[in-house]
């Protein structure tokens, strides 16, 4: 990987907007540098479970949250058609594009609103970016009719991790299209909770092993790959995956991360990235508190725990809020995306 993000900021996905053309010029004015198609979870297929789900064996919507109905006299109809799609995916018969690894119409606008403003740009971007909702939220926020987690269904692992994978694929190929560099992450909130009591059963090979087919995937496709969690998690379960970037929250979570000091320091020595979620999004009165100015001074002391006065940390950083900002209010998200932009300038103007 030859990118060197050099505290660029970019953001995490949603935006508390209704309008994709407007989301897109927000992201276009502010990140220009690193853009990324908008997610507006106002609607209620561009959500973290809803938006990447279309197309799974035995998927149900009810209620505003989806399932998988494993008791239909379908499934095992669909099963087969899922994975005879997949193999003809990855054998090079069925092209990604219009395939049900792909974006719908309905849940496309965001992710074509960015593509045709990209395209119709003088210059292109250092980096596009894309996300997706990763295989270990999928698999643990997403019940089969029993109830129970999906991950505890060998088949419904197996069809989530390479719907995953070849979802990703799509977006980085879409995207190379416009631009050599393109990220994608793969957002995994659910990564918190590992080792609770919740997920009794869930082993760190497994975990690993679900988020390495699609980070390779996205590697394989020519993309730079990442995982995002907005929480504290066992950091060293996420760095023993082949991703690029790590991305995390370091305005509430610093502190936790900063326990795997030495996996950090080895991570951005052997090129990879830390994206470095300064600009706080999970709590409305932090956001309204602070100003570039006070994070710009956060990240400096950050960086200079991590690895004192060595440049690195520099080079190999990403700028961003600790999360989306598709529950806040719109003044606020602005401000975080004018935060964002304030942080990244001012680190590389110093």
């Amino acid at each position: 990987m030859n990118f060197l993000p050099e505290c660029l900021p970019t953001l995490i996905g949603s935006l508390p907007l209704t309008d994709h053309q407007e989301a897109t010029a927000l992201i276009l004015k502010y990140m220009k540098e690193i853009p990324l198609w908008p997610q507006l979870p106002c609607y209620p297929k561009e959500r973290l479970l809803t938006q990447f789900s279309e197309g799974l064996p035995g998927i149900r919507e009810k209620d505003d949250s989806v399932y998988f109905d494993t008791a239909s006299p379908d499934f095992d109809q669909e099963v087969v058609e899922f994975f005879e799609d997949y193999l003809a995916a990855t054998e090079g018969s069925l092209p990604l594009e219009g395939s049900r690894f792909a974006f719908s119409p309905e849940t496309s606008k965001g992710f074509d609103s960015f593509l045709q403003a990209v395209a119709a740009l003088d210059t292109p971007p250092v980096a596009l970016k894309g996300q997706i909702t990763g295989p270990f939220t999928m698999l643990t926020a997403i019940k089969d009719s029993d109830g129970k987690m999906a991950c505890f269904n060998p088949i419904l692992r197996e069809a989530v991790t390479k719907a995953v994978a070849l979802k990703a694929r799509y977006q980085v190929e879409q995207m190379k299209k416009y631009c050599p560099n393109v990220i994608c992450f793969l957002d995994e909130p659910a990564l918190s909770g590992f080792g609770s009591s919740a997920m009794v059963g869930i082993t760190r090979e497994d975990a690993v092993s679900d988020l390495t087919e699609p980070l390779q995937a996205i590697r394989e496709a020519g993309g730079i790959s990442g995982i995002h969690v907005c929480a504290n998690t066992d950091w060293s379960l996420v760095l023993e995956t082949p991703l690029d970037v790590l991305s995390f929250d370091a305005y509430s979570y610093f502190d936790k991360i900063l326990l795997f000091k030495t996996n950090l320091l080895n991570f951005i020595k052997d090129g990879g990235i830390l994206a470095w979620g300064i600009v706080p999004t999970l709590n409305e009165q932090d956001l309204a508190a602070e100003t570039a100015d006070s994070l710009y001074g956060k990240w400096q002391e950050q960086a200079d725990r991590l690895c004192g006065q060595d440049g690195i940390v520099r080079k190999n950083c990403l700028i961003t809020p600790s999360c989306g900002t598709g529950l806040l209010k719109k003044d606020l998200a602005l401000k975080a995306l004018e935060l964002t932009r304030g942080v990244s300038d001012r680190i590389r103007e110093a």
